[in-house]
């Protein structure tokens, strides 16, 4: 018994070790594809290397997607290394800074998150989306696209399909607003300020927050990352509103499976620690232009993992009315955004 015990645990340690180990040919991959993004980004300074990467990144999955070995480290870039990025990111940015930008971008979020429920309950009742698919694509558009609706996913007991649906389509303007927006922030004459609050509370994903904010200058994508970072942070409440509904209505079965320490998104809370040191002198400044070119190209190959993981295929086969409930909800935060700037005085 001792004896299988001790070869269960070799086996087990073996298993572990493999796992670690199968992310690193996707790694790999997402790495040297980032690098030649780096290359034509500093060739192509207006499109910029996270915009090149997510689009090789959808090139080379789409013309031959890589095989299984390289999705666990694929997966590992698209979430882990764009959180150490975001990480970094704090570690040139003071704590005061952060605090201020918050707090400035509240009235904005609290609007914006506003336009994305409303327009998402009414225009998915007008096209007849059933209403858990219609509350994710909502709740992705309004907060963290991905992330929230995969804290939502399984409060609201959404199925696989349904939640398919939701991040294809979210992942869709995900693209678009990384390609868009910059290019009419030009046009419309935008600060830095200006197009960071523009980009932090209408764009859905982080990482697509960061590259819209960044290809457009350093300074909007500092601005735009704090804001998205605020906004994020209501995953917390909005998952614990849905959980009280739920709970409510499913009382004869109880709620135990929610748990408050898995939807939190514990890279926001490293973030403001990051900052802080920086706050506190503990950070070199010799140090902060190297931090900064680290931290940007690991969102570089964030963002090719991203797009290496992209199926235009399937996002094509969610059907048109999510899409369209999609795009109608993201008009109304980004146009709601633009709007409140505008009569506040902040564009």
């Amino acid at each position: 018994m001792q004896q299988l015990a001790t070869t269960t645990q070799i086996e087990s340690g073996r298993n572990s070790a493999s796992a670690q180990a199968s992310i690193w040919p996707g790694l790999a991959l997402a790495s040297v594809i980032a690098l030649l993004a780096l290359g034509l980004g500093h060739t192509w300074p207006l499109v910029g290397g996270p915009v090149f990467g997510i689009v090789l990144g959808i090139l080379v999955r789409n013309t031959r997607a890589p095989r299984v070995q390289f999705q666990p480290g694929i997966k590992f870039a698209g979430k882990q290394v764009l959180q150490w990025s975001i990480v970094a990111l704090g570690l040139n940015l003071s704590l005061d800074q952060v605090v201020r930008t918050g707090a400035s971008s509240l009235e904005v979020t609290a609007v914006t998150v506003a336009a994305a429920f409303v327009s998402a309950a009414l225009l998915g009742k007008w096209l007849g989306i059933p209403s858990r698919l219609k509350l994710l694509i909502g709740i992705g558009t309004a907060i963290c696209g991905g992330s929230a609706i995969a804290a939502a996913t399984p409060i609201v007991r959404a199925d696989e399909h349904e939640t398919a649906f939701a991040i294809s389509t979210i992942f869709l303007f995900n693209l678009v607003a990384v390609l868009l927006f910059p290019t009419l922030g030009h046009l419309m004459h935008l600060s830095a300020h200006g197009f960071g609050l523009w980009a932090g509370t209408a764009i859905n994903d982080t990482s697509s927050v960061v590259a819209a904010g960044y290809t457009y200058s350093k300074a909007a994508g500092d601005y735009a990352t704090i804001v998205k970072l605020t906004r994020a942070t209501l995953i917390i409440p909005v998952c614990l509103v849905l959980a009280a509904i739920e709970i409510r209505r499913h009382r004869k079965h109880g709620r135990s499976d929610f748990s408050l320490r898995r939807i939190f998104p514990w890279f926001i809370a490293w973030f403001v620690v990051a900052a802080a040191l920086d706050s506190a002198g503990l950070i070199p400044h010799a140090w902060a232009p190297y931090i900064h070119d680290a931290a940007q190209f690991m969102i570089i190959i964030a963002l090719t993992a991203i797009g290496l993981s992209s199926d235009l295929r399937r996002m094509a086969s969610t059907g048109a009315k999510p899409i369209l409930l999609g795009l109608g909800v993201w008009a109304a935060v980004a146009f709601s955004s633009l709007g409140v700037q505008l009569l506040m005085g902040q564009l």
